[in-house]
């Protein structure tokens, strides 16, 4: 298992840095108050495609050699993976292919279309993509890009941390919430990698509480149904990014839906900036009080801005 470094992440900040907006480390004395700490928001939600996943799939597509590239890429996701990916290769004139569940919301398949992504329509469940994709594979000879078991994709996402650092480089904590765990785990090698005493602590649903569960059994354990509000973190952590995880996470911090959606909306309301719900978990964590930052400074990663308008959940 071929673990990233911090010198792959300063590798990846180089060869992103033509293509990703260096996004605003911004503040709002709100939230402050309400943390109880100095909190500096890392708004990757004004990242292309309106997540931090763009880092990492530009990473990814931007070190493909000639050959793989003229192949093109491939990925099943429905989510803001498949719109970074499908932008990352078009930018790079090469092939997206994205396998697609049917049953996909007409706004995410029109935004993957507008990126230039190629969709191939399958049934809804794991196996179907995973099948699909194979063939995609088998018949283009696409290289895979996994939306976080993947070293590049990593490196790509610790660049977030790496600029926050640099734009604030006296943080006691960064705050990172985790799924699939390629955020998580960039952000930690990119933390530690800068300095070592610097807490990383993990925000997670407890709808989704794989990672909590990973983390104090030492044992990778399996997802729950996906019942959190936070549609972006229901995946669980691969072996890799779970292995990262143990080595430089401090703690997983748990919160509820209700105290999600609140953190949504006070940061809606107050620093006047579009969260999604899996974005909300990170200030949900800071505001639950179970972080030991009273007093202190606090980095968040904003992880992303890609919320149905039409569906906010404080709406009846």
């Amino acid at each position: 298992m071929t673990i990233p470094t911090i010198h792959d992440i300063r590798e990846a900040a180089a060869r992103i840095r033509p293509y990703a907006i260096r996004t605003p480390v911004m503040t709002c004395g709100s939230i402050d108050r309400r943390a109880g700490c100095r909190v500096f928001m890392k708004c990757e939600n004004m990242q292309k495609v309106g997540a931090f996943k763009f880092r990492g799939a530009c990473n990814a597509v931007m070190a493909l050699g000639e050959e793989e590239a003229r192949r093109g890429v491939v990925c099943h996701s429905s989510g803001n993976h498949a719109q970074a990916l499908a932008l990352a290769a078009r930018i790079r004139g090469i092939d997206a292919h994205i396998v697609m569940p049917r049953t996909a919301p007409a706004v995410k398949r029109a935004a993957v279309e507008a990126y230039g992504g190629r969709i191939t329509f399958c049934e809804p469940t794991l196996e179907a993509r995973e099948r699909t994709q194979a063939e995609v594979i088998a018949r283009t000879g696409a290289t895979e890009i996994h939306p976080f078991n993947n070293t590049r994709i990593i490196a790509g996402q610790g660049t977030a941390t790496m600029e926050l650092l640099e734009d604030v480089p006296d943080l006691d904590a960064v705050i990172a919430p985790v799924g699939g765990g390629g955020l998580l785990s960039g952000t930690a090698i990119a933390a530690k990698g800068e300095r070592e005493s610097i807490r990383v602590i993990a925000a997670e649903p407890e709808a989704a509480d794989d990672a909590a569960r990973s983390m104090a059994t030492g044992v990778r354990q399996p997802p729950r149904p996906p019942t959190s509000i936070a549609d972006g973190l229901l995946t669980a952590m691969s072996e890799l990014t779970f292995t990262i995880a143990k080595r430089n996470v401090e703690k997983v911090v748990t919160v509820s839906e209700a105290e999600i959606i609140d953190a949504m909306r006070f940061v809606w309301e107050r620093a006047k900036i579009v969260i999604e719900p899996s974005a909300a978990v990170g200030f949900a964590v800071l505001f639950s009080g179970r972080t030991g930052l009273e007093g202190g400074k606090a980095g968040v990663i904003v992880c992303g801005g890609n919320v149905d308008l039409d569906r906010l959940p404080w709406q009846k």
